[in-house]
């Protein structure tokens, strides 16, 4: 038995009435089309990871330069 009581035999016979309903064509125009799309996604995940690492790189850059600019304005003012 293949995948959940299907055998390879039922996969073949869909298989080849997908072929015969679409065409080779259509069908590799899909797969490239969703290949696409996939890249894309992708791409676009590393772009948001990146600018989200970079706000924080931002955040606690900003955050020590306040720290920094406190403690000088503290010792400015104990002298």
């Amino acid at each position: 038995m293949g995948l959940g009581g299907i055998g390879i035999w039922q996969l073949v016979i869909i298989l080849v009435i997908v072929v015969m309903l679409f065409g080779t064509k259509k069908l590799r125009n899909l797969g490239s089309d969703l290949g696409g799309a996939l890249k894309g996604f992708k791409s676009a995940m590393k772009d948001d990871n990146a600018k989200e690492s970079d706000d924080e790189d931002d955040d606690s850059v900003k955050k020590t330069t306040d720290a920094t600019t406190m403690n000088s304005e503290k010792s400015d003012t104990k002298e």
